[in-house]
This record gives C-alpha cells, structure tokens and sequence, in this order.
C-alpha cells in the first residue's frame, strides 16, 4: 500500500508535525534538516532515528531525490514529513506526483508577527543565512509566500486582519485555525475537495481558483488583468517594477510581442520575481493531444479568429501598492495601435529572451 503525505511547511520553528504525529498513532514522522546541506550533508529523522546522507552534489534536488522521495515510496500509511524551512512543499510535490505516494494535504505554518514583512521584502535566503546551497537565489518571500499559496490548511500563530485578508485572497480554500487551541484532526477534516492535495499546476488553471474576494479589504486588493493584445517587451521590463514593491503575489500568463508563440508565465513574491516558458499557444501548434481537455475547452471558448488563444491574464495581490497604479503600467506596456499594424517588420530588444531558458517552469 502506497503511502499517504502530510506536508508540514513553514518558515518558523513550530510543533504542528508532532501534534499531527500524536493525532495518528499508527503514522511515521519525517523530519528533514538542510542546515549543512552547502557542505553536501543532508540529517534527516524517521520516528526520532538520525540519519546523515552525504551528497556528492549539495541541493535541494539531490535531496529529493536521493533521499525523501525513495524512503516515501518504502513506507506505507500514513506519513507526517516535517519539511526544512527552505524545502518548498511544491517541489515535493511536484518530485511525489512521478509516483504512488499520494499527498493528503499540506498544512503551511504561519507567524502572524513576521509573515506579511518576509512576504513583500527583497531580503534573500543568503542574507538570512538560509540558502540551501551554494547559488540559491531565492528570496525570503517567494518561499514564505509559495508555502502558503500550496496550503491545503493553514495554522496561524497570532492573529492580524491584513495577513488575513491576503490569505483569503492567496489560498481561499484553505482551512485556518490558530496554534493556540489547534485541533489537527478537525483542521484536516475541514480541508474541502476541491483542495490541491499535492496536484501541480500547468500554468493554464484558472488564476483565480477557489473564487477569491475581489473587493479590497484591510489595505489588501487584488487586480486581474486582461488583454486581448501582446506587451513590447521592454515596456513591460520596464513596467515588472511596480509589481516589486507592495506587492504580495503576482501570478500570470503573458504574451510578448518578441516570443508571438511562446505562452510565458511571470510570477512575483515580494522583491523575488520568476519568468518560464509554458510552451506554445495552441494557436502556435497543430497538435492538441498535450493540453488538458479543461486547456482546450477554455481556448475554444475565448479563441480570437486572428490571435486563436493567445492573451494576457495576471493576478496581482497587493499589500501597500496603488491598484490603480499597476493596471496602468501594465496597459501602458501593450503594443500601441501603429505598433500592431507594423508587428511583422519591427524588430523587437527582448529582455526576456535568455530568462525563460533558466527558469522553465
């Protein structure tokens, strides 16, 4: 029998994997520690035994792979894996879904005091100390905020109205209950069907699954762009700063008149910011047989005649930012009219021609 994963993410120290642990009895408790994980050395505890694994290559991958992939696929039940800080639960699950292990939830730890400053900061891993390895670029928010955003359930240390507007609007499904009082059993049960549950996104999902608020509360906006026209390139480069600065999550698909096939995706937490590739616009290809028939429906819905499925669609979480502000920057970054007629002839700078080449998603 296959095991079944409880996540346990969040980058505070916390004891929500041993009540989980008690509640279940019968389950296993993984513990994993990246402190050293620069020097190529990986601890991790199962029910409290120690092991050290060396690693030729120190990263996250290598550990993934050599290490807590391969002990979940020889335990069965019910397994509790108290993630490292740093450890993303959706490389986990991303690495898990090659598998039989199926993922129960992922229950995300928050500090109230501290949550909402890590998110719209610039602060790195390596600033803190905490980069997993040598080269890890990552900053602060995007994996507190990616934490978060993955949540099946939440467990909140303290309270705060704006973190609890943000999350309503980051995670709208997720059940929450506070530390104090907690009650895991009821916390899992509460988490609803239509939760993740390790399920990865293609990037072609609804941006707004779960039917966030969309009317701003406690400081806390959202704003959803979309266009039925390509961005130049560098006036959106130039546009990306206002989705820098108070800006909680930016999650999207883009369209840039450089790459006219390829369908980008920009995402933003904090100061952090990722572009990939998610591959060509169905109108870019004659072959379908790829895409997810929900994919395929949504495109026939809203095909253009001349762009088929192409568009823009962002989602932007704001904290302090002025809405208003990024809805103009992004329009203001569209191709004018005189620029459309002469689309084949000009000649575009492309600042995003190299990212997405690193950074496949």
């Amino acid at each position: 029998m296959a095991a079944r994963v409880v996540l346990v993410a969040g980058f505070t120290h916390h004891e929500v994997a041993d009540e989980l642990w008690r509640a279940s009895p019968e389950s296993v408790l993984v513990r994993h520690d990246l402190s050293s994980l620069a020097d190529g050395v990986v601890r991790r505890w199962t029910d409290g035994v120690l092991t050290v694994l060396e690693l030729a290559h120190g990263c996250v991958s290598c550990t993934l792979r050599l290490d807590l992939i391969p002990l979940l696929e020889r335990l069965d039940g019910r397994v509790i894996v108290h993630l490292d800080p740093v450890l993303e639960p959706e490389a986990v699950c991303f690495a898990l879904s090659e598998t039989e292990v199926r993922v129960e939830a992922v229950v995300t730890v928050i500090d109230s005091a501290t949550w909402l400053s890590d998110a719209t900061g610039a602060d790195s891993l390596a600033d803190r100390g905490m980069g997993a390895a040598e080269g890890d670029e990552r900053t602060v928010a995007q994996v507190v905020v990616g934490q978060a955003e993955v949540a099946d359930a939440l467990v909140l240390i303290g309270a705060d109205p704006e973190l609890a507007a943000v999350l309503d609007r980051l995670t709208p499904l997720a059940p929450r209950q506070e530390l104090a009082g907690l009650d895991v059993t009821a916390l899992l049960a509460a988490v609803p069907a239509g939760s993740r549950r390790g399920r990865i996104d293609d990037g072609f999902e609804p941006l707004l699954h779960g039917q966030p608020p969309l009317e701003p509360a406690h400081g806390v906006s959202v704003v959803h762009f979309t266009e039925r026209r390509p961005f130049h390139p560098a006036r959106l480069h130039q546009a990306i700063d206002v989705l820098l600065d108070g800006v909680v999550r930016t999650r999207g698909r883009v369209w840039v008149a450089s790459q006219p096939d390829a369908a980008l995706w920009l995402e933003s937490a904090g100061g952090g910011l990722r572009v990939g590739n998610l591959g060509p616009w169905l109108a870019a290809t004659d072959d379908w047989t790829e895409a997810g028939a929900n994919r395929c429906a949504a495109a026939s819905l809203m095909w253009d005649p001349y762009y088929g499925d192409r568009n823009q669609e962002l989602v932007v979480i704001t904290s302090s930012a002025d809405p208003g502000r990024i809805t103009d920057a992004l329009r203001t970054a569209l191709v004018t009219d005189e620029e459309l007629a002469l689309i084949a002839e000009l000649d575009f700078a492309d600042p995003f021609a190299d990212w997405h080449e690193e950074m496949e998603l």
